[in-house]
């Protein structure tokens, strides 16, 4: 017998769950498919969502012969294979080819089908887990529309846990006790993925064991929180998850936000990541809290040296001192702006000779007008400074650090202003 959710999987748009911005009511991929003429489709997002689902009920409503390949095992025989069906007994009004995780073609495979996809022998529906604008061939891309399918909330899912259990029941003639939470948990726990939420709602079922004469299966929250699998977390350390995570871990940072970033940090932790967690963490004291309160610094940076000297999962301790640390404290990204200006007019051949008083003494040669390297040291003077040319000529005047607006900056520059007696 096949698994559940293959069992219940959805055979018109109405009971695929989920999706209302492409497939609700006047929506533009609902109207695509109702109409029967369908174009080239790439279907983008997270597994068990419905991408294959969806693909199967499309094929359904042509007339062409339906084809199913995967990536991670397909080669370019498998693809040539698909095509030498063309113009055949098999495939008179042509062939809807579904390639699932297309990803893992290479370009050479690729860009086999690219001569039937113009012609149009060939439908294609591709699904893929990553990001398409960087793994498929620009050239297939621009013969095919990107629809983005969103992760499913519980709210999708627990109708789909319910019908599940009654599914089972209604197959094994029994009836099943469900304990209240059983299904908001199961919904919660599979991560927005109805195929692993089905397998849990199965998995309850069948451990119950068979019961005798007409008493109802147990189905305890203590038995669903057992068998379902460990972490909702969708976390891929080479996809767009993990990349996901990282940025909404330093922008949370960034924002002043604690909660937020203890959470991304738990997301990292859980999935076993800790080099990502310290090293955008040590990233954030240096860019986004920077002057504002440079003490910080060394600060986090131990905290990282202890988190990695204890391992997890200790390390989640120093780690969650360092973020709220790092997340509440006075903000300032004056020296980073001055770094990368700093940066640019290198890059742009900016800069000129160093200042002679600068240079690193050595001979002069006879050809030198100046003689000498006239450097003023300036501890000689009250308030160890004294007035000499340090930029290049080319950029004189030219101001790259601009004081934040926090009490440590604008106490040092109001310091200088008073050495330097400027107004």
């Amino acid at each position: 017998m096949p698994p559940l959710a293959e069992r219940l999987r959805p055979q018109s748009l109405d009971e695929v769950a989920g999706q209302p911005l492409l497939l609700g009511e006047g929506r533009p991929l609902r109207n695509i498919i109702l109409s029967g003429q369908i174009p080239n489709l790439i279907f983008y997002g997270p597994p068990g969502i419905g991408k294959t689902t969806l693909a199967n009920i499309i094929a359904k409503r042509t007339d062409r012969l339906l084809i199913k390949l995967n990536g991670t095992t397909a080669g370019t025989a498998d693809i040539k294979a698909a095509v030498a069906k063309l113009d055949t007994l098999l495939a008179p009004g042509g062939i809807l080819l579904y390639l699932d995780e297309i990803q893992y073609l290479n370009k050479k495979q690729q860009q086999t089908l690219l001569e039937h996809l113009e012609k149009g022998s060939i439908t294609l529906i591709a699904s893929t887990t990553e990001n398409p604008f960087f793994y498929i061939y620009h050239a297939l891309l621009s013969r095919a529309t990107v629809f983005e399918f969103r992760p499913l909330t519980p709210e999708d899912i627990a109708p789909v846990v319910e019908r599940g259990f009654a599914c089972l029941a209604e197959e094994s003639a029994t009836k099943a006790d469900i304990a209240p939470g059983v299904v908001a948990h199961i919904a919660t726990a599979c991560g927005g993925d109805v195929r692993k939420a089905l397998n849990a709602t199965e998995l309850c079922f069948l451990a119950t064991g068979q019961m005798r004469g007409d008493a109802p299966r147990p189905i305890t929250l203590e038995l669903a929180q057992s068998l379902t699998q460990k972490s909702a977390l969708r976390y891929d350390k080479d996809g767009d998850g993990h990349y996901d995570a990282v940025s909404a871990y330093q922008k949370s940072l960034r924002g002043s936000d604690p909660d937020a970033a203890l959470h991304y940090l738990a997301r990292l932790l859980e999935a076993g990541d800790l080099p990502s967690a310290i090293r955008r963490l040590m990233v954030c004291a240096c860019e986004d809290v920077g002057l504002a309160y440079p003490q910080i610094i060394p600060i986090v940076r131990a905290a990282c040296e202890i988190a990695q000297a204890v391992g997890l999962p200790e390390a989640r301790i120093p780690l969650a001192d360092a973020v709220v640390l790092v997340a509440t404290a006075p903000k300032s990204n004056s020296a980073y702006l001055a770094i990368d200006a700093a940066l640019a007019d290198v890059r742009a051949g900016k800069g000129g000779v160093v200042p002679r008083n600068l240079q690193n003494v050595h001979a002069d040669g006879a050809e030198r007008e100046q003689h000498g390297q006239h450097y003023v040291y300036p501890h000689d003077f009250p308030d160890h400074w004294t007035a000499q040319q340090y930029l290049p000529d080319e950029l004189l005047g030219t101001q790259y650090y601009h004081p934040g607006e926090n009490k440590i900056e604008q106490a040092a520059a109001a310091y200088w202003q008073r050495v330097r007696h400027e107004d």
